[in-house]
């Protein structure tokens, strides 16, 4: 679905992300790891336009998609959430997600109507719906605990119609239990979606635990690829990154 060739994004003289080289197969539950700094939110922005590469390719679905802009590259089914959670904190939910859902369909009337298309409401509590979201739709999203803040950052990304989703440590600033809670509903969703969806995550207990396939970055560059089994034993990640199995917590 995704193949990424030779990208690489240079900051002055800093290789945020240098001559990588990876490809994400459809439908497939993929982690990014690395240390801080190792390049994985530039190679996010990266694939979602905010950025653009010095040099290298990004194809999705066969069409390269390197030099497309932001709406453009989610026109064709690709959706972010981020690390700190975005939307209008004035409006409720609902009304943050039936913004999304018109602003995606093109139906820009919309947007400053009281009350918008029977289908466009529809579909913003369905996409609440898969989130957990629906009872909260007419809380202020300012109001939200910030747990439910970050499922609507990703509620927001899905009323966008990806196939390929992106998330940027979804987890952040939760405690042990949110966090399971947020990634049993990430798996859900990569189950009943049919999704591609890739994420990026500092807990390892969860990479390991629910990642098909996991990518490790440092310092700019892939540093290994394979399964959680291949990951876990790999001298090299565990020099730079997992540390001994006695030091393995404190990471």
């Amino acid at each position: 679905m995704l193949q990424i060739t030779n990208l690489t994004k240079r900051f002055g003289g800093v290789a945020a992300t240098n001559d990588v080289t990876l490809t994400f197969a459809a439908n497939t539950l993929t982690a990014i790891i690395g240390p801080n700094g190792a390049g994985k939110s530039t190679f996010f922005n990266l694939i979602s336009g905010a950025l653009k590469p010095d040099s290298g390719s990004i194809v999705f679905k066969g069409e390269d998609i390197t030099r497309l802009d932001r709406a453009a590259i989610v026109q064709r089914g690709i959706g972010r959430a981020f690390q700190v959670a975005s939307f209008f904190p004035s409006m409720t939910v609902a009304e943050n997600l039936q913004a999304a859902i018109a602003a995606h369909r093109g139906q820009w009337a919309d947007l400053t109507h009281r009350f918008p298309r029977q289908g466009v409401r529809e579909r913003a509590m369905e996409v609440a719906e898969m989130l957990g979201l629906q009872d909260s739709a007419d809380v202020l999203s300012a109001n939200l605990s910030h747990g439910d803040q970050k499922l609507l950052d990703i509620a927001l990304a899905l009323a966008l119609e990806p196939s390929l989703l992106l998330l940027d440590e979804p987890t952040a600033g939760m405690g042990p239990d949110e966090r399971w809670k947020m990634i049993e509903k990430v798996q859900r969703l990569w189950r009943t979606q049919n999704l591609t969806l890739v994420f990026i995550e500092h807990d390892m207990d969860i990479v390991f635990g629910i990642a098909s396939s996991i990518r490790v970055l440092c310092y700019g560059r892939v540093l290994a690829e394979g399964t959680p089994d291949e990951i876990r034993a790999n001298p090299a990640v565990i020099e730079a990154y997992l540390g001994t199995p006695d030091a393995e917590d404190d990471v």
